[in-house]
């Protein structure tokens, strides 16, 4: 793959459903839905470019890796999705840092990070079922928001500074930690937050 190509695009073919994954962390990326979009997705890459390959609906996106900090503030990605297909959207190997995702639209099956989450602003689709959004490894200054009338749950698996659920609010609290909002128990159609580890300055409201 030629690393210096900073736009790249699959077709949709015969794809069922999709799956965005980041093997090596991801940082300063902007994900949206692609309005009549053709394509599977649709990219462009500042600074380091990874390499990006995309076959059967899976695209996966590896950077190269590095302990300089420098060349994780140089990064950039903006990339569109198709919404005519259902979606998982996978961080692995390093975590997520500056992340802003407005999904609006979107048929989202999943959303996970390994390794930790900083900065991040996540702005959810309606949901179908139950779909799980997990973090692990802890979460600092991240924001989710879903559709009015959408039930959650977010579920802390260690200590929390300034965590939020709608009204629901709590400063300092150690150990394991769950809020729910109303009807949570009984809605078919929801989401379930979960961060293993720490988190600081989580909030999950509505838009």
């Amino acid at each position: 793959m030629n690393k210096e190509k900073r736009e790249h695009a699959a077709p949709l073919g015969s794809a069922q459903s999709a799956r965005l994954e980041f093997v090596r962390g991801a940082a300063n990326v902007t994900l949206h839905v692609g309005s009549g979009m053709e394509d599977l997705y649709r990219a462009r890459f500042d600074g380091p470019v990874p390499d990006v390959g995309a076959e059967g609906g899976a695209v996966i996106v590896k950077y190269t890796w590095t302990l300089h900090p420098f060349d994780w503030r140089r990064r950039g990605a903006d990339i569109a999705l198709n919404s005519q297909v259902p979606w998982r959207i996978t961080v692995r190997g390093g975590g997520v840092s500056r992340l802003d995702a407005d999904l609006g639209g979107l048929r989202l099956d999943s959303f996970e990070v390994e390794g930790g989450a900083s900065r991040v602003e996540l702005m959810l689709p309606d949901p179908s079922g139950a779909v799980p959004i997990r973090i692990d490894g802890g979460a600092s200054n991240v924001s989710v928001r879903r559709p009015e009338g959408v039930a959650a749950r977010l579920h802390v698996g260690g200590g929390a500074s300034k965590l939020a659920l709608d009204g629901q609010r709590l400063g300092a609290i150690g150990g394991e930690t769950r809020l729910e909002s109303p009807g949570y128990a009984n809605a078919t159609d929801r989401y379930e937050i979960i961060i293993t580890g720490g988190a600081n300055n989580v909030a999950v409201g509505t838009r």
